[in-house]
């Protein structure tokens, strides 16, 4: 498996009826993506409410992400865990799924000895343990661990660490000065991602890619052909929109999005509360605003 990994990344979202994992919504949604200009999909992630999943629940919404995607639509498939020994198991489990590679985000838990000698180590022994590439996951806004860039480094260095997914707030810059270029760096929000971009990120995750992929793939063609005067516009246009769905309502805002964009949505999963109607009415606004209602 190369490598390379860049592009726009849809984090997909886990429909629910009454509480219940509604696949066949989740497949509707998938083969829609499938015709889009995504580069793929980052599976049983945050947007995905993984942690609000059961193992067998992950493993089922995979499958139906990698029956239904694109032809050369890549899937990477969140797998970290508090232990190592989880996340390797696991990691296994998605790779014999199909999963092209495996997004690992840091434990939490212990988070007061995690150094970077813990997380350097954690890092590089699943990367040993798993036949596929392994992305890393720094997500200080759920985790309340952040990536040094001594880290990164470090860990950048193993020929199976193939890149790292970044929802951190202004360490970009930090994380790119100490890479080669080898190692693709993805922007974790689309607020970030002309910045990012900018700087030399290749892509990212982005969760308005849920609701308006095209919009965001746009976006990222015209920062890849150097057209920054389009790409500037477009930034400020997905800037507003991002901040006024996920930026102010979370996974119940992205999926409220989802709806009228003209996917499956639906409530998240319990104890997250669903969009009331006054949230809702804000989040049609900004989709009228940015002429895509």
């Amino acid at each position: 498996m190369s490598k390379e990994l860049g592009g726009v990344f849809a984090p997909i979202t886990t429909p629910f009826v009454d509480e219940t994992v509604a696949y066949d919504q989740l497949k509707s949604n998938i083969k829609k993506y499938s015709a889009s200009a995504l580069a793929g999909f980052f599976a049983l992630g945050s947007n995905g409410e993984s942690k609000c999943l059961t193992d067998t629940e992950k493993l089922k919404v995979l499958d139906v992400i990698l029956e239904e995607k694109g032809p050369g639509q890549i899937v990477m498939a969140g797998t970290g865990k508090e232990s190592t020994r989880q996340s390797i198991a696991f990691s296994k489990e998605v790779a014999v799924c199909g999963a092209d590679f495996v997004s690992v985000v840091t434990p939490s838990y212990f988070k007061k000895r995690l150094t970077d000698e813990v997380l350097i180590k954690y890092y590089l022994d699943i990367a040993e343990a798993v036949t596929i590439p392994v992305v890393a996951y720094n997500a200080p806004g759920f985790t309340g661990v952040t990536l040094s860039a001594k880290v990164v480094r470090e860990i950048s260095k193993h020929p199976n660490i193939a890149a790292m997914k970044d929802t951190s707030k202004g360490n970009m810059s930090n994380y790119l000065s100490v890479c080669d270029d080898s190692f693709n760096v993805l922007s974790g929000s689309a607020s970030t991602l002309f910045n990012s971009m900018l700087l030399g990120a290749t892509g990212g995750v982005v969760s308005l890619a849920n609701a308006f992929p095209a919009l965001c793939c746009d976006f990222y063609e015209k920062c890849r052909a150097g057209d920054h005067k389009e790409a500037k516009k477009l930034h400020f246009l997905i800037f507003r929109l991002n901040q006024a769905v996920s930026g102010s309502f979370g996974v119940a805002g992205v999926k409220y999005a989802m709806e009228v964009a003209g996917f499956y949505g639906g409530a998240p999963r319990l104890p997250l509360a669903p969009m009331t109607s006054e949230g809702k009415k804000s989040i049609d606004a900004a989709i009228a605003a940015a002429g895509l209602h």
